[in-house]
């Protein structure tokens, strides 16, 4: 039997496992950094699949690794489970989860014959928190030759087409005092992210149509009798390149200091994680997916529907050859970040979607493990100690 064939009948085995594993963690919804029941259920999955796993890498609690074989050429599959708030897998994380840990199980009794070693890595925090840059900064993926991921999307996209971004807390501190009999003794801490957002949207007119300024104010005051003493905000800010960011960040960051210029309220800004960089996706494993995925009958457009988004998966792709593919969940008009596209990440077509990512990752491995040319690539690089690219 052909060994992709055999793999394919594997999935048929372990088919229920894979989607019990993505309905419970649609089912139990947890924010970056407290996944703590999604990566024990990974954990358990990936344990009695025979892998060896370390939980708590990167001193990160939700964060593991799990490894099998023994082969020279290292494959990193990667599982988000981090959910957004109120509105739950509404970036379907709980597919990307059972995906790779399905991917890992099939080709766990194959590892030591094609010569590789598979590592599943749980990730946490890709909402907001850049799991996968610690991971990565602090050594975790040392040693992986290849990595690939696969999200679910309204359709399939080969290349992630994604933006830096910086992650922003912005708080600004007044005075409070009694809105009607002395506000003149109060300085206005509302005001000031006001001021702040009207310089933001001038300021979009004359930047680069791909980039990206949006926030939210999480705290706007206590009372409306009381003037603001104290606000905060977390705001987004995306660009190009990483290049590109910072040049633009820095633009954002003097309207934030126009607010508090302006109202006479003390300004704090930090960073609520690493900043994001653009994606260099690797065209050649690229390939090799495209043809593993029309195999099982999924088309891709010839232009995207959607605009690009952020992820911090586009760091580990600066390191080392990587793909971020996208699965189409043929979800009609709902996109990701909508609670009508958490529904459907526990549907039918969402089941379907675990299933196919899972077998187009094993199979792109299998053809990268049996190919002298990719596997001469892939360890050459890692070698060199160069990017995906070359230094």
């Amino acid at each position: 039997m052909d060994v992709k064939e055999a793999v394919a009948r594997h999935l048929e085995r372990i088919e229920p496992d894979a989607i019990a594993l993505s309905h419970r963690i649609h089912g139990q919804p947890e924010l970056g950094f407290a996944e703590h029941s999604a990566s024990q259920w990974v954990t358990e999955a990936l344990s009695r699949a025979g892998f060896s796993v370390t939980t708590g890498v990167a001193g990160l609690p939700t964060a593991l690794a799990a490894t099998t074989g023994s082969g020279d050429l290292t494959i990193g599959l990667f599982a988000e489970y981090d959910a957004l708030p109120e509105i739950g897998h509404a970036c379907g994380h709980n597919i990307i989860a059972a995906a790779a840990v399905t991917a890992g199980r099939l080709l766990a009794p194959l590892a030591d014959d094609l010569g590789i070693t598979v590592k599943v890595f749980g990730t946490p925090a890709e909402e907001g928190g850049g799991g996968k840059i610690l991971m990565l900064d602090r050594g975790v993926f040392d040693g992986v030759h290849a990595a690939m991921m696969v999200h679910p999307a309204p359709e399939e996209q080969l290349t992630a087409r994604t933006l830096a971004v910086a992650h922003l807390r912005v708080r600004y501190t007044g005075k409070t005092a009694h809105a009607s009999a002395a506000p003149e003794r109060g300085v206005n801490a509302a005001d000031a992210f006001t001021v702040a957002q009207v310089a933001i949207g001038l300021l979009r007119q004359h930047i680069d149509p791909a980039s990206r300024i949006h926030g939210v104010i999480t705290r706007g005051g206590e009372a409306p009798n009381v003037v603001p003493g104290l606000t905060e905000g977390r705001f987004y800010v995306r660009s190009a390149t990483l290049a590109d960011l910072a040049d633009l960040q820095r633009r954002v960051e003097l309207c934030f200091e126009a607010g508090a210029l302006a109202t006479g309220c003390e300004l704090s800004i930090e960073p609520e994680s690493p900043p994001y960089s653009e994606f260099d996706s690797d065209g050649e494993l690229e390939t090799f997916y495209r043809a593993n995925a029309e195999t099982l009958g999924r088309r891709f457009p010839l232009e995207a529907s959607t605009g690009p988004g952020s992820t911090d998966m586009a760091n580990v792709s600066l390191a080392m050859p990587a793909i971020h593919p996208s699965i189409g969940l043929d979800c009609g008009a709902a996109v990701n970040h909508q609670p009508e596209f958490a529904a459907w990440c526990a549907e039918p077509t969402g089941d379907r979607a675990v299933l196919d990512a899972a077998l187009a990752m094993a199979w792109t491995v299998i053809d990268v493990a049996t190919s002298e040319d990719q596997r001469r690539r892939l360890l050459s690089l890692a070698q060199q100690g160069a990017g995906p690219h070359g230094s």
